[in-house]
Formats: structure tokens, sequence, C-alpha cells
């Protein structure tokens, strides 16, 4: 296993525990607002983005999974998926169906739907889309942190930490996607050498997929020297 990378007090950062789902769950809530606290908006269903977006990566792939804590609690995580054509197809077959049985389809005008109708809606009709080239880019990864954390270099050793796990593992590469409307994260990202792939849509409901050489055989990109580590 590669070691964790050096993070300062009170901050830890380690692979997931059974119990992590919760305090997940509500890191994704609270950053669940392109970036900022999604809770006004998902107060009647809190869970309804971690279902998706954190919750199968814990259970189908802890070890590409990393937690951040300090002394309040989890604060932050970044999740990994090896293979994502494999992954979305375990998620297709063992996760979405409990979801779809237990949270109809919202109806009526979708122009209307709340943001817990909007997440339901995706529970049955989700979107595995996977950028191209994929052979270059089959893994995928993602992060959140709650604003404690945020402007201390932790998310760069975060990722740097998956990203060096994938590449143990033999992944050429890695892509993740980032609502148009955060460019914060957008900046985040380019400065720790991702690049952009492509765009699908436009406006709140854009998204922009960005990719990432893990592959030093052709040139990959490697993750910068963590601020943390200097």
């Amino acid at each position: 296993m590669s070691p964790l990378p050096t993070i300062p007090a009170p901050f830890r950062l380690r692979p997931p525990r059974a119990e992590d789902f919760q305090g997940a769950y509500e890191v994704c809530l609270r950053t669940g607002d392109y970036g900022k606290d999604g809770e006004p908006f998902y107060r009647d269903d809190p869970e309804a983005l971690g279902r998706v977006f954190v919750g199968p990566y814990l259970a189908f792939e802890p070890e590409l999974a990393r937690i951040l804590e300090d002394d309040q609690g989890t604060c932050g995580y970044v999740l990994g998926a090896m293979d994502s054509r494999s992954f979305y197809g375990r998620y297709e077959a063992e996760w979405r169906p409990e979801l779809c049985r237990r949270f109809p389809a919202p109806t009526g005008d979708p122009a209307s739907w709340t943001r817990v109708q909007q997440i339901h809606q995706v529970y049955h009709q989700p979107d595995y889309f996977c950028p191209e080239p994929y052979d270059q880019y089959p893994s995928h990864l993602h992060i959140d942190l709650l604003p404690r954390a945020q402007g201390r270099g932790l998310g760069r050793a975060m990722m740097e930490a998956v990203l060096a796990l994938l590449r143990a593992r033999g992944s050429r590469g890695a892509h993740l996607g980032v609502s148009l409307p955060n460019l914060g994260a957008q900046a985040f990202y380019r400065k720790l050498g991702f690049h952009p792939l492509i765009q699908v849509g436009e406006g709140r409901d854009g998204c922009l997929y960005l990719g990432f050489r893990l592959d030093p055989a052709e040139g990959a990109s490697r993750p910068m020297a963590s601020p943390l580590l200097k």
C-alpha cells in the first residue's frame, strides 16, 4: 500500500471504516450546492446526494478512498474507481435497484422539481458518461472538503494519495467531472495537472471533464510536490 502523505495536525488522513458512511454523507451534503453548503436544498432527504456520490465508492472500492478527519469529525474525502465502466456496471446491478425501489421517480413538470427530486430522478436515469479516449483515462475520482479544511493544501495531498494508489494498480490515467459553475474546483484541478477533455452541456447543468495521465511510459503527468511536504 502506498504511504499516506504527511498531513498537519489536527487533520488526519486514513482509509475508510464501516462507520464512515454517515460522516462522508454529511460532507457530501455540506458541499452539495456546487461546492457550497447544500443543506438548505436537501432538507427533505439529506442523504440524497451521498447515495450516489459517496455510498457506492465506500462499498465497492474502499481501498481507493481516503477519509479526512479532525477533532470535530469527518471533514473531507477523496474517492476513486479503478475502472469506471466496471464500477458503473456494479452500481447498475447492485446499488441502483434498491435506490429505485425506495425512491420513486418524480412526476410532473421537471422545471418545478426540487433538488431532491432532481437527484431522485438520477437514481432512475443515471449518467454513466466516460470521456474519451477511455483507454487513457479509465479511472475516475472526486473529492470534497468542508470549509474548515480548505485552503491548507490538504486537497492536493489527498488527490496525490489516491492518484498514487491508482498508478500503483496500473491505471494509465484518471478523469473527473466538475460542474461549470464551480470555477474554484476547476482551478484547483488544473493546478494539480488535470487538463480539459470535453464539456457536456451548458450553464448550471453543464459539466467539464478533465483528465490526468498516470502512465510514465507515455509522458504522463505526475502530481506536483505537495506544499505540505516542504
